[in-house]
């Protein structure tokens, strides 16, 4: 297996309620590096572009809403197959159905405050890293 980058995001659920060490410590567990890292609070206009594949979706209001409604913690994360590992570790976009010990289940409100979002992809990855640290901030 090569060594990946992945982004990953912290949500507004995680951030209000102070777990983003609980939720770092998870990465951390799962043989992930976290080589950038920054608390942002998300505007509007980034939410729509970032979430932008979601656009014609019924909930993409609600989800534009939520991520511009507190802080977010962007990051990049590195490992072994770091998108799958971090996926995995995700657990299931609904709680109710993820894994025992996975981010979701442990963290997790309902299924719109799902706690993370992970690239599903290597494409993915570069934009959505790109998207948010320039080539100085990530640190390996």
């Amino acid at each position: 297996m090569a060594v990946q980058r992945t982004f990953s995001i912290l949500k507004p659920d995680v951030t209000r309620r102070n777990l983003t060490g609980a939720v770092n410590a998870k990465i951390e567990d799962a043989g992930l590096r976290i080589i950038a890292q920054k608390r942002v609070h998300m505007t509007r206009e980034q939410a729509q572009t970032f979430y932008a594949v979601h656009k014609e979706r019924p909930f993409f209001g609600e989800l534009v809403d939520q991520m511009s409604a507190a802080p977010v913690v962007v990051q990049v994360l590195e490992g072994e197959d770091a998108i799958a590992r971090y996926r995995t570790v995700m657990g299931a976009t609904n709680p109710e159905k993820a894994d025992a010990g996975t981010i979701r289940k442990l963290f997790a409100l309902n299924m719109g405050e799902n706690s993370v979002h992970g690239s599903d992809a290597p494409e993915t990855a570069a934009i959505e890293i790109a998207q948010w640290f320039s080539g100085n901030e990530l640190v390996g």
